[in-house]
């Protein structure tokens, strides 16, 4: 299916029937990702799977975007297709427009958030100083007219999904990454199960932990020895995990 939600023309899957459950991908990912999550439901639930705008086969935003576009993109979706009480399942970089979402919007039924992001990471003093070089590099390339060193400069600084990312995508993403939720957690009133993987290196695993303590209605399960994939890696063990939290809101 297609239809335009924000401005940008979504791909999207519906199936199933009952109550509606929306399932929002990772940062760099589309809806194969939550494929599995979204067979297992749709025997019992009525199934929504969406490409963000940026990603799979939606179309890239026209300007650079944070999180709360992303929320109204959501808001209209939701509007839209006639979708009521919402149970959301989410990983990392869905999770954020998920809590954002849910801490303004209380009729949201449950969410299970997966390698959640959305908590400013603690940096130390080696990467403050690394930063700090970076902007000064970065402003006297600029100021001088180095334009290609600059691109240089600019390919090979950043995370993997920071390179991997072009156009308007690129500043998406430094504006996503820098959004932080954590003054809203405490305004999420849906119950919420947060699942992670030990080993996270991606979103570390006191981040979860932060989560369970500052929102008013959370669990956390640790899968052992796994990492921000712990979905992914362990499909069948999410999807049990998924039943029992969701098993007074299955269609029998």
């Amino acid at each position: 299916m297609r239809d335009i939600f924000n401005g940008i023309e979504t791909e999207y899957r519906h199936s199933g029937t009952g109550n509606d459950v929306i399932l929002l991908h990772g940062w760099g990912q589309n809806m194969q990702m939550m494929s599995a999550i979204e067979s297992h439901l749709n025997d019992r639930f009525s199934v929504w799977n969406l490409d963000f705008p940026g990603f799979g086969e939606s179309c890239d935003p026209q300007e650079p975007w944070g999180v709360p576009d992303y929320v109204v993109f959501l808001e209209e979706f939701i509007e839209k297709n006639g979708i009521a009480n919402p149970i959301i399942i989410a990983h990392s970089f869905g999770c954020r427009v998920a809590i954002r979402y849910a801490a303004v919007h209380h009729d949201v039924r449950k969410m299970c958030l997966t390698g959640a992001a959305g908590i400013r990471p603690k940096h130390g003093l080696d990467y403050q100083v690394k930063t700090r070089v970076y902007k000064a590099g970065k402003w006297l390339l600029k100021v001088t007219g180095q334009t290609d060193k600059l691109a240089e400069l600019q390919k090979n600084s950043g995370s993997a999904d920071y390179r991997a990312a072009e156009g308007v995508m690129r500043a998406t993403f430094v504006k996503v990454v820098n959004d932080d939720v954590t003054p809203v957690l405490k305004d999420v009133q849906c119950p919420v199960l947060l699942v992670w993987g030990e080993n996270d290196d991606a979103v570390p695993l006191w981040m979860g932990q932060q989560m369970e303590k500052e929102m008013p209605d959370a669990g956390l399960a640790v899968f052992e020895n796994d990492d921000h994939w712990a979905y992914w890696h362990q499909p069948d063990r999410f999807n049990r995990v998924l039943d029992v939290f969701l098993k007074e809101d299955a269609m029998i």
